[in-house]
């Protein structure tokens, strides 16, 4: 694949050109069609939807509030009304404006307070929130914001208002390209490398939301999968071409001709990019398994994204390594290459420099109990707050104090109390009977005298319709655990004992009711799901490296890294250490949906790290069978370009903080978080600590197993070494192993890509000769 994408790189160039602008121009041309199912087949809450659905078309679009209060007096003054009945007047005229309902027409009292400070207004749109043209919301905002007057304060609520709070589209993307980019240089020294992996993650992540705003309108895509895929597709399209782009330039280095050193780096590390991805999007469709529509269309839209990211990665990037040739390399590495000086003294040779990888490696060779105790000791503390754990909503009650979302949910609250921001819905299905009715009418008193019920207003039923409806205000918040009891006492004891001995069947719905519905039934199938990406997870790696005790090591890695992301969560969005700091809003439960989305990302990435780092000591293994060597080189040769990596990842993950979405801000720093503590931790310290304790064992696979299971190469065939050359040499100058060119047939092209005597011609990397402590094999 990489000496034909090389071949033919203007070919693969301009069909990448032709699939980003066909699907960028589709995208919009077609427009988006997202849709936020939430809905729990089965669940009262989904029910009662259905019946609101049927018997209120009309409350179909989004329906915001818009409140006011005044400093003196109250707002039923002449000069108060007068004011907000004008900008109510004028925004219920506005495009998008379906309706207004005005707590000064009749029947509105309900809408001013006890006290007569504080009252709101329903705005409802004629559509969802996600589906309006923010510039007709803006016109709201701005016209109830002109009522703002001396004693007279004006702030405005609800999912559509939040929507045009949220920073310019793009920003969080920039900004942690923008933070690659820096990363990049400094690793490399060279522009044309730091191009290369912002290249391709943009061709791949620029064809992927186009892409998905073309899955929306064929399959239910939430609106906030774009941005997920976003975040998903930059880290691991950077970090997988860094991997490719870092051997590639170990091999000009070396001395091969940037030929031979694009196709040895696909050979070695583009395998492993391929094996890493497949493992990412293995655990992105397991989410599939939990059977929620609304985790469905996120599985989709991330798992494209990680696609295109490694295509890219197998066959833009080498079209592009064939453009720039050796300009890979700094102007200082291609003058050291050219003088024949540019291959560094390696790990385990006399003599020269030792890098401070060389230098940790050996450390930990000899000392590992130590560093591993420690290791141990902080995931454990870091995980400790994961017990504390609870699964819930976020509401624009957690949003930053100065936005006007959160000011208009506090006023409601101090108002009409705690729970007015999440009412709840008996929703009745009827038969019409003079039973049913008293049997509705009883439930309705029973619930009015409940604990923890503030109000309780049945709405009049429309007609042609045996649906009824029961709105009842909790007196805590939607947050509140005293609300998930309440509605737990109303499912399991009021309802019941009300239906019986009668047809009536009623249902608790509403927001708050469908969320805890959600958290309950991903809490429910939460362990289940992380055995399933877990256990897939260590199957790959014993496919790919034929050992037993490699995937369990890799498997605790993972669930060690998972804990202690989450206890960051805990501590930091649950218990609220450093939320106002960091600008993030008021403290409440971790969003539901969140851990089904980080955890398999979690062991997606932990598993790239794994298999980069392993692989390389799989592949010393198997040259020189000594444990010690292998697990000593391996973590010298790939310590830095994964920490690295990491980074990078850190930097695009952190910066979604910008994104103003507290789903994304959740994620990114969780995400942010895990991969430092993986890597910087766990692959660096602990794993190559046990992997020295272990020793031999840590390449045992019973033989009646070896026997059965399938051959995943992950590192490139063997090939016979002979003396004088590399691989399938004849000798000194021979040429790489069917390596084709512009001018040749890749059979017997000769030239500078040539391995040399001594030089590990496999894979273009550092060789090591002579053997250092622990070493018993040959030299390679």
């Amino acid at each position: 694949m990489a000496r034909w994408c090389l071949r033919h790189r203007w070919v693969v160039l301009w069909l990448w050109l032709g699939v980003l602008g066909g699907t960028v121009a589709g995208s919009v041309a077609a427009g988006s069609s997202y849709t936020n199912v939430f809905g729990l087949e089965g669940t009262g809450s989904s029910r009662a939807i259905e019946l609101m659905e049927d018997a209120f078309p009309e409350r179909a679009g989004d329906t915001d509030t818009v409140v006011w209060e005044t400093s003196g007096g109250t707002v039923r003054d002449a000069e108060v009304r007068g004011r907000m009945e004008a900008a109510l007047a004028d925004i219920a005229k506005l495009p998008d404006v379906g309706s207004v309902a005005s707590p000064y027409e009749p029947g509105g009292a309900a809408r001013i307070s006890e006290n007569g400070r504080i009252a709101y207004a329903e705005v409802t749109f004629t559509a969802q929130a996600f589906e309006l043209d923010p510039a007709n919301t803006e016109r709201v905002i701005d016209r109830a914001r002109e009522a703002t007057g001396e004693g007279l304060r004006v702030e405005l609520g609800g999912q559509a208002i939040e929507q045009t709070q949220q920073p310019p589209a793009g920003l969080a993307e920039a900004v942690g390209v923008l933070a690659a980019a820096v990363v990049l240089f400094l690793a490399f020294g060279s522009f044309y490398a730091m191009l290369l992996p912002l290249l391709n993650a943009l061709f791949a992540v620029g064809t992927g939301m186009a892409g998905i705003v073309l899955l929306s309108h064929v399959t239910g895509i939430p609106d906030v999968a774009p941005l997920l895929g976003s975040l998903i597709g930059l880290g691991v399209g950077i970090d997988y071409a860094l991997f490719v782009v870092t051997r590639h330039r170990k091999g000009l280095a070396a001395g091969l001709d940037p030929w031979d050193a694009a196709v040895r780096a696909l050979d070695t590390s583009g395998r492993a990019v391929l094996f890493a991805g497949g493992t990412v999007c293995v655990a992105l469709l397991a989410m599939f398994t939990l059977d929620l529509a609304f985790l469905n269309g996120i599985a989709i839209a991330t798992t494209l994204t990680v696609v295109l990211s490694v295509l890219a990665a197998a066959t833009l990037l080498p079209a592009m390594l064939g453009f720039l040739g050796p300009r890979v390399l700094s102007r200082r590495e291609r003058r050291a290459a050219a003088a024949g000086t540019a291959a560094p003294p390696a790990p385990g040779v006399t003599g020269g420099r030792e890098g401070a990888g060389v230098r940790w490696s050996r450390f930990l060779e000899r000392h590992p109990k130590a560093p591993a105790a420690v290791a141990v000791l902080l995931m454990a503390a870091l995980a400790l707050p994961v017990f504390s754990l609870r699964l819930g909503i976020n509401d624009q009650g957690n949003q930053p104090a100065a936005q006007t979302t959160r000011q208009a949910y506090d006023l409601l609250a101090e108002g009409f109390g705690p729970g007015f921001n999440g009412p709840l819905q008996l929703v009745a299905e009827t038969s019409g009977a003079p039973a049913d009715r008293a049997a509705l009418d009883g439930l309705v008193t029973e619930v009015r005298a409940l604990p923890g019920v503030a109000r309780v207003t049945p709405l009049p039923v429309p007609p042609g319709t045996d649906t009824a409806v029961v709105q009842v205000v909790p007196e805590t918040s939607p947050q509140s655990e005293e609300t998930d009891r309440l509605i737990d006492r109303l499912r399991e004891e009021v309802v019941p004992d009300a239906e019986a001995g009668t047809e009536l069947r009623v249902h608790v719905g509403g927001a708050t009711a469908v969320q805890k519905d959600f958290a309950s039934v991903i809490g429910d199938r939460l362990p289940a799901f992380i055995a399933l990406i877990v256990g897939l997870g260590a199957v790959l790696l014993l496919l790919a490296f034929r050992s037993v005790v490699v995937p369990l090591t890799a498997a605790v890695m993972n669930l060690l890294a998972a804990a202690a992301s989450f206890g960051i969560l805990v501590a930091v969005f649950q218990w609220g250490w450093g939320t106002e700091l960091l600008g993030l809003g008021k403290e409440g439960p971790v969003i539901a949906f969140l851990p089904v989305i980080m955890l398999p990302l979690l062991f997606g990435l932990s598993m790239d790290y794994q298999v980069f780092l392993v692989s390389r000591m799989h592949e010393e293994w198997t040259h020189t069978k000594d444990n010690a060597r292998a697990v000593r080189v391996g973590l010298a040769e790939t310590s830095r370009v994964i920490n690295c990596a990491a980074l990078i990842m850190i930097c695009v993950f952190a910066s979604f903080v910008l994104s103003g979405d507290r789903g994304a801000v959740m994620a990114g720093l969780g995400l942010a978080g895990a991969v430092a503590l993986d890597a910087f931790i766990l692959r660096t310290v602990l794993v190559p600590a046990l992997m020295h304790l272990i020793g031999r064992a840590n390449w045992w696979l019973p033989r009646p197993l070896d026997r059965v299971l399938p051959h995943l190469a992950v590192d490139p065939p063997d090939e016979p070494v002979r003396p004088g050359g590399g691989p399938g040499a004849a000798g000194p100058g021979a040429a790489g192993p069917g390596v084709a060119g512009p001018g040749g047939t890749g059979a017997d092209r000769p030239g500078p890509g040539a391995p040399r005597g001594g030089e590990d011609a496999g894979d273009g990397d550092t060789v090591l000769v002579g053997a250092g402590p622990g070493d018993g094999g040959p030299p390679r």
